[in-house]
């Protein structure tokens, strides 16, 4: 009887564990993981002159009407956004390959031809493998303005051949993002539909057929790059190439190679000096007012939240445009051009075209409002720029201004803060004497104050010496300050802020002021 109880619960706890093992095999990127921790990826494969395959190949296999459809209004989508007019470098990259392929795509294309193509279980994406071509030989896809200083050719297979460091570092709906390092030299971000991710999993299970479903999921990369291609500015995200590979017994699946940018993490932003913050809200009404008198429309981002922005050097850009829209609503009152969020809604004014006016923009700016200025930019903000700051937050939060109005006030704060003119309306107190000391710097001797750039000392920035010698007769814990030769991005000097003056050590550059005992 014993021996019998010891054989059950040995059954029991194998049992268990192989349940649990076959459930975190089939987790939903359970294998992003496990390509974490691998040293580096290995991009093998021989190359090949085509960059996609056409739809016409794969829309004349899909039996399900539902998914057809949903093929072709994410086709014509993308095919809508390469042949609306553009600037004029814009429209001279149509007639590259991929586009001339793009074009191939859905010609010839009908219900009665269909036929059918169905696999029942998707297979686990493993890396990028089998790397193809990038373009055909001696053309190059992407315009010549790329930043990467070592390849006057976009980026594509071949680079991504020689990626070392390769790291997954998520996954949303569609794609899976990882980082590597080209040619030794540049950080980037790889972007691929993620094999396991919802929007893969759900379609398969409703559809049984994982090369169609993958067609379905990649469109969105292939319009997200088509975005990145179409709208160039300083505060979108730059498209450094793209590469096509066999994966999954699929042709042609896409990776995509875009600038490498650190995510938006609200929290810590709070923690930073009003400057910085500021810098974000003012790169983010740049790109806001860009997209509103974009080259293809007006251009929303439908997916408005600070996942979908990274910080570049200092810079905000947006990374994720796979649900942007330029479509202008049609309506035929001003009840149909009504804007729903969770804290307030909005009705617009509807046309005498048919069109509810400017919805794409003001849906963009009352979401930078929500998400962005009302926690950034008043905080913390110098005493005399904070009524013009919440005037700002105040339209915007009333939709009161458009785009134009905001970036114009916003660059006024700018052009004060820059200037100095903010300091000429503030009173200023009687400020101590300071006793300067050349190529010298107090040694340790922090305190800390709030926002500083410094997290164990007190880091702040200043238009000139008085300002520097305000903030350490306001500060009781300040008896000196060390100007240093350093710069924000408005050209502001940074100067750290001591409790005495003990320990001075020689520092090239750099001078400290001591204040002088009454």
């Amino acid at each position: 009887m014993k021996r019998r109880k010891i054989a059950i619960a040995a059954g029991f706890c194998c049992s268990f564990f192989l349940g649990t093992l076959l459930n975190l095999l089939f987790i939903p990127g359970f294998d992003h993981h496990q390509q974490q921790q691998q040293q580096q990826h290995r991009f093998e494969g021989p190359e090949q002159d085509h960059l996609s395959i056409a739809p016409s190949t794969y829309f004349n296999r899909v039996t399900d009407q539902d998914l057809l459809k949903q093929l072709r209004e994410r086709y014509q989508e993308v095919v809508r956004y390469r042949q609306q007019p553009g600037s004029t470098a814009a429209a001279g990259r149509l007639a590259r390959p991929l586009e001339r392929r793009l074009m191939d795509l859905a010609q010839n294309s009908s219900p009665d031809q269909l036929q059918p193509q169905h696999q029942p279980q998707p297979q686990r994406h493993h890396g990028f493998q089998k790397n193809r071509s990038l373009t055909a030989p001696g053309e190059s896809t992407f315009a010549s303005s790329s930043p990467v200083r070592f390849h006057s050719l976009p980026l594509g297979c071949p680079d991504i051949n020689n990626a070392s460091s390769v790291h997954y570092l998520g996954s949303g709906y569609t794609k899976a993002v990882y980082k590597a390092v080209l040619n030794e030299t540049l950080a980037v971000a790889l972007k691929s539909v993620d094999f396991g991710g919802h929007d893969m999993e759900n379609c398969v299970k409703q559809y049984g057929a994982l090369e169609d479903c993958y067609r379905l999921a990649s469109y969105k990369l292939v319009k997200e790059m088509t975005l990145l291609q179409r709208l160039q500015h300083s505060n979108i995200l730059k498209l450094y190439g793209y590469c096509y590979q066999d994966s999954n017994d699929i042709a042609d699946t896409l990776t995509t190679i875009t600038e490498l940018g650190s995510p938006l993490e609200m929290i810590q932003l709070l923690q930073t000096s009003w400057e910085e913050r500021f810098r974000i809200c003012l790169s983010l009404i740049r790109l806001l007012h860009y997209l509103a008198h974009s080259p293809l429309g007006s251009v929303t981002l439908l997916d408005f939240r600070p996942r979908q922005f990274v910080i570049v050097d200092g810079e905000l850009k947006v990374t994720d445009l796979d649900d942007a829209s330029v479509s202008d609503t049609p309506c035929s009152s001003n009840s149909d051009c009504f804007m729903e969020f969770p804290a307030r809604n909005f009705t617009l004014i509807c046309s005498l075209e048919g069109r509810c006016q400017n919805m794409n923009e003001k849906r963009n700016l009352y979401n930078a409002y929500r998400f962005f200025f009302t926690y950034l930019l008043p905080h913390s903000a110098p005493s005399s720029l904070r009524s013009l700051l919440d005037t700002v937050v105040n339209a915007t939060g009333d939709l009161r201004w458009g785009i134009d109005e905001t970036l114009t006030q916003l660059e006024e704060v700018l052009y004060l803060f820059k200037s100095g003119l903010y300091l000429q309306n503030v009173t200023r107190s009687q400020t101590s004497e300071y006793k300067q000391l050349a190529n010298v710097a107090v040694l340790d001797e922090n305190y800390r104050c709030w926002p500083s750039y410094h997290h164990e000392g007190c880091l702040l920035s200043v238009y000139d010496l008085n300002e520097a010698k305000e903030i350490c007769d306001n500060h009781s814990q300040c008896h000196a300050f060390v100007l240093t030769n350093q710069t924000t991005w408005t050209g502001r000097h940074l100067v750290f802020f001591k409790t005495s003056s003990n320990h001075i050590v020689p520092a090239a550059e750099k001078i400290t002021f001591v204040k002088v005992a009454n």
